[in-house]
């Protein structure tokens, strides 16, 4: 709406709702200027109203924000309210630098399917569950998420159990093949995977080289105290304390990251184990999902073990400083994620299966890496195909407002388009889900 010409209004209040602190504005109106201030609202609605044609409007909450502007007349006649659901969206988005991948409403058309089903990475968990129930209260669209490993969530892809993977690993050329050949890659969020550890009376500031993390993992470096640990760390009183290493039991995208930075910084680790989301461990006790392995090393005096940044910070596990490739000892944060994964998103393949550990930059975090969820490009299912591509350009756009304060990465404007660009290749019935 076009501002309003400053001599047709007699003043302005401006107050705050107490319960969401959102600025509500009163104009006061001479009485020329009320017809037309009508109007342009009545105007400015129709067109929020109309750009916005799914079926599922009805099932979306009024927000706080939406309530913010009133006009009323001087000579004190009843508030005309306006707002638009569209036109906030699109202004935020502007905010927030998502606006030119925001291609889709939020919810499907009228008539798609109500539920969906998902299995797979630990390592999402956190922030599946806070994006699926906001989804579901603004759609009506209930996603039932299995937390049961990146390993398990391929499986059930691939067997049709379920609708959608995740993935910390990208399938490879086999998997996909087994999975109907057709599958697509679609990057969800950015992450970090700390070196969580329980030390006693110590809850920050130790720090690791990829060479030590490396031989713990081997189980050459037994002792907290060993000699290599106590050189980084000389200011500390490291404890004459066995380590106690604690990996995954079950196939990991978070191992596979894992392992992939031990075989970038370890000539060892690589000739000896290499990189996978199941390894044969030298050494240490396995917990199923990252929940497991949080958990054992929050209960172990001495535990150390690895899992997504999310789950150190939900059960107040301390984290290791590690030395990045530029020799910077930095701390697993979401900023570092994103710089890590800066390169990679800037020379990415066409498939979009791309791993950047030990990355470049005095900011990356090394042991970081995208999630995928992975889906198949041709759906049987019209409806189903449509609730799955809208809930997942929202969980790419719209949704990544949440990753940060879960302690993930936002993924960064050019991404989110990329990601638009791959559900416009869902297919159900031969036809294309979306428009191109």
């Amino acid at each position: 709406m076009p501002p309003l010409n400053p001599s047709a209004t007699e003043g302005a209040e401006v107050e705050f709702n107490r319960r969401s602190f959102v600025p509500v504005i009163h104009l006061r109106l001479t009485k020329p200027a009320l017809a037309l201030t009508a109007l342009m609202l009545s105007a400015s609605l129709a067109l929020a109203c109309s750009s916005n044609n799914n079926g599922n409007n009805k099932n979306r909450p009024t927000t706080a924000a939406t309530k913010a502007v009133s006009v009323t007349s001087a000579a004190g006649a009843a508030p005309v309210s306006a707002a638009s659901n569209a036109t906030l969206a699109a202004s935020s988005q502007v905010a927030s630098g998502t606006s030119a991948a925001a291609a889709l409403a939020a919810c499907p058309p009228s008539g798609s399917a109500t539920s969906l089903t998902g299995a797979g990475s630990t390592f999402d968990n956190p922030l599946f569950s806070k994006l699926f129930d906001t989804y579901n209260q603004q759609c009506k669209i209930q996603v039932n998420y299995q937390s049961v490993g990146s390993g398990a969530g391929i499986e059930q892809l691939t067997q049709k159990t379920v609708q959608f993977g995740a993935t910390d690993a990208p399938m490879t050329d086999d998997q996909i093949k087994a999975a109907g050949g057709d599958v697509l890659h679609i990057p969800v969020t950015i992450g970090a995977v700390p070196v969580g550890y329980n030390l006693l009376g110590i809850k920050s500031g130790v720090k690791m080289s990829g060479d030590v993390v490396s031989k713990i993992f081997l189980g050459t470096i037994k002792k907290w105290n060993d000699p290599a640990l106590t050189a980084l760390n000389p200011d500390l009183k490291l404890p004459d304390l066995d380590i106690s290493v604690v990996h995954r039991s079950d196939g990991s995208g978070t191992s596979f990251i894992f392992t992939s930075y031990l075989s970038a910084v370890s000539p060892d680790w690589q000739s000896k184990i290499g990189a996978g989301t199941s390894v044969n461990w030298p050494t240490g006790a396995g917990g199923k999902g990252s929940e497991g392995v949080a958990a054992l090393v929050k209960q172990t005096p001495g535990g150390l073990g690895y899992f997504e940044l999310a789950y150190a910070a939900q059960n107040n596990i301390s984290t290791a400083t590690l030395q990045n490739k530029a020799g910077k000892f930095v701390d697993p944060t979401p900023a570092g994620a994103s710089a890590a994964a800066e390169g990679a998103i800037a020379n990415l393949p066409p498939d979009l299966r791309a791993t950047f550990v030990n990355a470049p930059g005095d900011q990356s975090y090394p042991i970081s890496g995208f999630s995928w969820v992975v889906i198949n490009q041709s759906q049987s299912d019209p409806k189903v195909a449509a609730s799955l591509v809208y809930l997942l350009s929202w969980v790419t756009t719209t949704g990544q407002q949440n990753a940060e304060s879960l302690s993930y990465a936002p993924l960064p404007a050019q991404l989110q388009q990329i990601d638009q660009q791959q559900l416009k290749k869902v297919t159900a019935g031969g036809k294309p889900v979306i428009g191109q």
